[in-house]
């Protein structure tokens, strides 16, 4: 674990191949843009998932049952629901697997490596791309914490000086959004959580939790590809702006 935490915040593209315990994204070069979106979008704006609701996500033949979390994590959740049911993922690639020195993520989603001539090297920058808006959509850091009815926006737990756990821990099986050290640039990206990783609690937003497959995550390599992922329930849950 001392190895993974060499490097707290992986932020240019010369270290996207450090081992780090950020769940980087790269950043892009308009980082004030970013800041000023995703830190001013009005929650209303965005979709939102109210309850729970499965998405199945197949991975070399082989699925993974996901259970989203809308009820902890409504905006986060809500964000990959809509994603997922818009046919974003399917075919997007796993480009930063960390097995060794010990299981750490499996991070995919990159909107990017929908185009079979990207190298792994060079993505982990790609956001989604609203259609609408025709720009990128950001999420703010959504993270709720044990004892409070709603979660906090916009800052970690930490800088929140706020002392609990949060309510979804990063324990084997989880799935957060991948962000750069802007607390506000989350989009597509995505990571399983191979193994508990505490130390990242409070930092990045969980919002559901590998309930099938966790050997099939177990077996992601980098470069492998998301066959498709399907809302198999809880569609009826994504409420849009």
């Amino acid at each position: 674990m001392l190895f993974l935490l060499l490097f707290l915040i992986g932020c240019t593209r010369s270290t996207s191949d450090a081992p780090s315990t950020a769940i980087s994204r790269q950043v892009p070069e308009n980082l004030e843009t970013i800041t000023s979106q995703a830190s001013n979008v009005a929650l209303d704006t965005l979709p939102r998932l109210q309850g729970l609701a499965t998405v199945v996500m197949t991975v070399n033949g082989q699925t993974i049952t996901i259970e989203v979390d809308g009820e902890h994590a409504p905006i986060t959740a809500g964000n990959f629901v809509d994603l997922v049911n818009k046919g974003v993922y399917d075919g997007l690639m796993f480009h930063r697997v960390i097995h060794k020195p010990e299981p750490f993520v499996a991070q995919g989603g990159d909107p990017v490596s929908a185009d079979p001539n990207m190298k792994t090297e060079d993505l982990g920058a790609g956001s989604y791309q609203d259609p609408q808006t025709q720009r990128p959509r950001y999420i703010p850091l959504e993270i709720q914490p044990e004892g409070s009815d709603q979660p906090i926006y916009n800052r970690t737990l930490l800088t929140a000086n706020i002392q609990a756990q949060p309510v979804l821990m990063h324990k084997r099986g989880a799935i957060a959004m991948a962000r750069s050290q802007l607390p506000d640039s989350a989009s597509a990206q995505f990571y399983f959580a191979l193994s508990d990783l505490s130390f990242l609690d409070g930092d990045y937003a969980v919002f559901g939790y590998v309930v099938a497959g966790l050997e099939v995550m177990d077996n992601i390599q980098q470069g492998d590809r998301i066959d498709s992922a399907v809302v198999t329930e809880g569609i009826e849950n994504l409420q849009q702006p």
